[in-house]
């Protein structure tokens, strides 16, 4: 008869312990693998580091980012003005971030808006199912026929232009995905073995919907969320270029790049630096949203 050696029948009871602590300590391991996405945690940095200056620009900002100063018109940078000054001789780092304000607040509550109306019907068609099933999903494909700028522009020449009005329809087209996320999370959660015992118990299907099935959804529609910021924000600054968001007498990122592309020849830093801002931005939000799908995959070790 084979015997075993102590130290494995001790080594036994910790890794079992090891296995238990990780199956009962989900942040620890959510934390674990999000700390290996390098490019992930620099790319929060930057997001922490824009909304603190969103707040903060008031108080930091070195000039009055709406004060002409008709005798340093088209600066180019310097120590004095770090992003050189525009066609008024307003200083551009300043309206850069003044602009911050208005590209988080447009783009945070257009997804928030587009989120919480996508979960509720991506939820109430993947649970019921039926009619309400097809008419969710149909009115979903038509929407997605559309490319998303055009439906925006489309919606907002409808609606009238202005930061509102974009925000509306920024959240109209963020609606189908989140929608289609849920709904296929929804299926796959309903049939989880915990629901089929709290229906036997005889909950009712609003408490099945929101205390057991949505709170196995609420991860991918995290990682959606983190992501169609940055498509917010492309999509903000390009209907301030086209004329439909912010005016151009606003300290806009979009409505910069509008008026900087009349100047490209002779200040060409004001394109650059309100561009550059916006890719920046875009990349950190995407590239934050893949860590934390990568973070929150079971399947990825």
């Amino acid at each position: 008869m084979l015997s075993v050696s102590p130290a494995k029948r001790k080594g036994e009871p910790v890794k079992k312990e090891k296995a238990s602590a990780v199956r009962q300590n989900p942040t620890k391991l959510f934390l674990k693998k999000f700390m290996r996405r390098k490019m992930a945690i620099f790319s929060a940095c930057f997001i922490l580091l824009l909304i603190l200056v969103a707040f903060l620009a008031p108080f930091v900002e070195p000039f009055n980012p709406s004060l002409p100063d008709y005798n340093n018109m088209f600066a180019p940078p310097s120590f004095q003005h770090l992003c050189g000054t525009d066609e008024y001789g307003r200083d551009v780092f300043s309206r850069l971030l003044a602009g911050s304000r208005s590209s988080l607040w447009v783009s945070l509550s257009s997804v928030t808006l587009g989120a919480t109306v996508g979960a509720i019907l991506g939820l109430l068609a993947g649970y019921y199912g039926g009619w309400i099933d097809r008419l969710v999903m149909r009115t979903c494909d038509v929407l997605f026929a559309f490319p998303d700028l055009l439906l925006a522009i489309a919606i907002v020449a409808v609606i009238g232009p202005g930061l509102s009005n974009v925000v509306i329809a920024v959240a109209v087209f963020s609606v189908p995905s989140f929608a289609r996320i849920m709904r296929s999370s929804t299926l796959s959660v309903k049939e989880a073995l915990f629901v089929e015992v709290s229906r036997s118990l005889g909950c009712s299907n609003a408490s099945l919907m929101w205390k057991h099935i949505f709170p196995g959804t609420v991860a991918s529609i995290i990682v959606n969320f983190t992501m169609r910021i940055g498509t917010a924000i492309l999509a903000a600054a390009s209907l301030s270029f086209l004329g439909f968001g912010a005016k151009t007498t606003e300290s806009d990122w979009g409505a910069m790049l509008s008026t900087g592309r009349n100047y490209l020849g002779t200040a060409p830093h004001i394109v650059y630096f309100s561009g550059g801002i916006i890719f920046l931005t875009v990349l950190a939000f995407n590239l934050f949203g893949d860590g934390l799908r990568d973070a929150l995959d079971p399947k990825i070790q």
